[in-house]
């Protein structure tokens, strides 16, 4: 009687306990859904939905849906402002919600370079008084990884000497990232050697790699499936870029050309994950969009679309981004919404008009991935 007691008794444990489990799947299903604000907090409601919502397959899960709803995210750039904006035009009605980078409040000089998975890299120049106080000494730049939605912010640790600003590019991978930083080394000055360095989550520390043939033009970036692209230079005119400059994840550098010359007016962006050119063209009101089709033996570009701009000449096109099949535009005077399969224009209009200098705008997917890249263990 006993042991038949037992028996009944495992079984029924057993049962329960698959029960618990399944429920337990779909709880994780209707979670993975919700914005991360609301997660937050649903990690103090038990021992249990904390290890859920803290686990690794719960953070990709999420961000998986986030992925399919993606909205942008702005940086004004304006001298001690620490702002920046979540911008949702996907509706009739336009959200923004402004927010200020964690770990930011007195910094100043700010340069938001580029965002991937919910994460931001965000880099600024302190600024520090001579010994005579008299002046202040530019130091060397600070890199600073973060996670809007969470809070969390990772200061990297400094870098090598540079004699000049150096330029800071992310790839971001399945389960961790790499921050490149090409530098000019400052104790070879005179033959102006292009170094780079590496920093991976896991050491902690930079790795130099090498040389690099050239300098990027700027770290303004756009990471795609684990590569990063800068622009280079042209070698007829400094001002507007003559190629691409990228590394991927593995650390292997490449150059691909353009399509065509360009202005001073080309954007890198993300169309839908294909790395893709928006080229605005002033004097003829013109703009192109390319995107990259990459085969084994070769690199080709085909021509999206083309279409007339909605604003004059006398207004700089300051930053572009792209999201499924739109573009979001910046220029000096207005916002844009460009609808490619449409090919209409909509200009967006904020209540609070933002003051901006050298603005940046990505798209962006909120998640719960931690800012120093290490993947959260299974408790």
């Amino acid at each position: 009687m006993d042991k038949f007691f037992f028996i009944k008794y495992s079984r029924t444990r057993k049962r329960n306990w698959d029960n618990v489990g399944f429920s337990m799947d779909i709880v994780s299903n209707v979670l993975s859904r919700l914005p991360v604000k609301c997660l937050l907090p649903f990690k103090t409601v038990s021992k249990l939905w904390y290890r859920i919502i803290g686990s690794p397959s719960f953070m990709k899960m999420h961000l998986r849906y986030s992925k399919d709803k993606p909205i942008y995210i702005l940086y004004p750039y304006v001298d001690d402002v620490t702002d920046v904006y979540l911008v949702d035009a996907s509706g009739l009605t336009l959200k923004t919600e402004r927010i200020t980078l964690p770990g930011c409040e007195n910094l100043s000089f700010l340069s938001l370079n580029c965002c991937h998975n919910g994460l931001v890299c965000f880099t600024n120049c302190p600024w520090v008084p001579d010994s005579n106080m008299t002046k202040v000494i530019e130091t060397d730049v600070e890199i600073r990884m973060c996670n809007p939605a969470t809070r969390d912010v990772h200061l990297l640790p400094q870098g090598s000497p540079s004699e000049m600003e150096p330029v800071v590019g992310v790839a971001f991978g399945l389960s961790e990232y790499k921050v490149f930083r090409i530098f000019h080394p400052r104790s070879e000055p005179e033959n102006d050697r292009i170094e780079c360095e590496v920093y991976s989550p896991s050491t902690g520390t930079w790795r130099g790699i090498g040389s690099v043939p050239q300098c990027p033009m700027h770290s303004d970036n756009v990471c795609i499936d684990g590569t990063v692209y800068w622009f280079l230079v042209s070698e007829e005119d400094h001002e507007i870029p003559g190629a691409i400059l990228s590394v991927d994840i593995e650390e292997n550098f490449r150059i691909i050309e353009l399509p065509e010359e360009v202005t001073a007016h080309a954007f890198l962006i993300d169309l839908d994950g294909k790395l893709s050119l928006v080229a605005i063209y002033d004097d003829d009101l013109i703009m192109d969009i390319w995107v990259l089709r990459s085969c084994s033996d070769a690199d080709h570009w085909d021509r999206k679309c083309s279409d007339y701009i909605p604003y004059s000449i006398i207004e700089d096109t300051d930053a572009a981004a792209g999201r499924k099949n739109e573009v979001f535009i910046i220029t000096t005077e207005h916002y844009y919404i460009y609808d490619i399969d449409r090919r209409v224009w909509t200009e967006l209009d904020f209540e609070d008009a933002f003051d901006r200098n050298c603005p940046n705008v990505f798209s962006y997917a909120e998640s719960l991935l931690p800012s120093n890249g290490l993947p959260t263990p299974e408790l």
